[in-house]
């Protein structure tokens, strides 16, 4: 990694200071009331042109002029970051860690926050570009498409940008490293729920019963089967079972059980298939053991995070500039992870990158914890992209 900025280098405290503060505090999906009046102050604090709260539920867009004044929709770009928690009990020990039971930021959103308010400063202070900044710091990205109900809520048509730019920390990537790739970078993440319906009974009589889990464990078997040997062997594929759920006696067969699960792919058409085999093999399967199965979509899935190639080759190129070549891994493998950057990249040309986080737990898990010397390598990445790509007029 190359020597930082002494300006950025020099706000370190302060940055490790804000993420503290939002560590101590996580919110759930559209409750980040507190993580937006936080972000709202800062914003309104370094001076930006417009900050306006409130869009797609608790999102708050912070709008900043380059040197020359506002910019038309090719001289504006728009950076986000997530600023939601999850619902899990923190395990990290350390002097900041969640006040809030149960909740805790095990994803690096603090992190991902803090790092593009940095930026804000500092390109507040200097007006160092020409065009328009357009600032995103979104809710509910976690399971709640967040990105989408900014869109909905007229995102885009209020502050057009010709591009759009993301980036998550990395466990197990060095701190001051990066990685992107062109084309598919992270899956379409679905979830669902089979409900099966049998008839329950004495475990000493099952001759006089439909048995749910039987049918159920057969089901999760056959299921298995889909990305083996129904989807094409060259293209990526999850199928997951993770919940399985019945009964709650040693003597009784229950009448009911419950699967969950998840698909991860990178195409849509595949996607389509593995919900039609699905379907088929819980029809099958209820009826070959005499019992009603259901399947049943979630929510609505995050799209594949595409990212477009000349944003890529862009972003690469700067990444270039601010780490070194031999820091910069341009072609890293596809992420099996959804991410609803994805809907963003849908209307707008756009790139989702990878820094490094160091040698820290994984996400989503309790021991994680954001590594704060990674909180300057991120300002100077979204600084430095954003004077590249509005440079000053010679």
């Amino acid at each position: 990694m190359r020597p930082l900025d002494n300006a950025i280098a020099a706000m370190a405290d302060d940055l490790a200071d804000w993420r503290h503060t939002l560590h101590r505090a996580p919110e759930l999906c559209y409750e980040e009331t507190r993580t937006a009046a936080f972000v709202a102050e800062k914003l309104r604090a370094f001076g930006f042109d417009a900050v306006e709260t409130g869009i797609g539920g608790t999102g708050v867009v912070g709008v900043l002029h380059g040197a020359s004044g506002p910019g038309d929709e090719a001289r504006t770009i728009l950076l986000r970051a997530d600023m939601d928690a999850l619902p899990i009990m923190e395990a990290t020990g350390k002097p900041y860690a969640s006040e809030t039971p149960g909740k805790m930021h095990a994803c690096g959103h603090d992190g991902h926050t803090t790092m593009l308010l940095g930026a804000a400063r500092r390109l507040a202070d200097t007006r160092g570009f020409d065009g328009t900044v357009v600032f995103v710091f979104q809710p509910a990205e976690e399971g709640g498409a967040g990105a989408k109900a900014m869109l909905d809520d007229g995102l885009l048509e209020r502050y057009p940008a010709r591009a759009v730019y993301g980036l998550h920390n990395w466990p197990g990537m060095a701190v001051g490293q990066f990685a992107l790739r062109e084309g598919p970078a992270m899956a379409l993440a679905d979830e669902f729920t089979i409900e099966i319906e049998g008839k329950g009974g004495h475990a000493a009589r099952p001759e006089l019963t439909h048995d749910p889990i039987v049918a159920g464990a057969a089901l999760v078997q056959a299921l298995q089967t889909i990305v083996s040997r129904r989807v094409v062997a060259t293209e990526p594929a999850v199928l997951s079972i993770t919940v399985f759920q019945a009964g709650s006696a040693h003597n009784v067969i229950p009448s009911t059980a419950r699967l969950g699960g998840t698909v991860r792919v990178f195409d849509k058409a595949t996607h389509a298939l593995i919900v039609e085999e699905i379907e088929r093999k819980c029809a099958q399967i209820g009826a070959a053991y005499g019992v009603s199965i259901r399947y049943s979509a979630g929510r609505e899935p995050y799209p594949p995070v595409v990212n477009d190639p000349a944003q890529t080759a862009f972003a690469a190129e700067v990444l270039r500039g601010l780490a070194g070549a031999e820091n910069v891994t341009l072609g890293h493998p596809p992420v099996m992870g959804g991410e609803d950057f994805a809907y963003l990249a849908e209307k707008r040309p756009g790139v989702f990158v990878f820094m490094g986080n160091g040698d820290t737990a994984p996400l989503h898990h309790p021991e994680y914890d954001f590594n704060d010397a990674a909180l300057p390598v991120g300002v100077a990445y979204w600084s430095k992209l954003v004077e590249t790509a509005l440079p000053r007029a010679a």
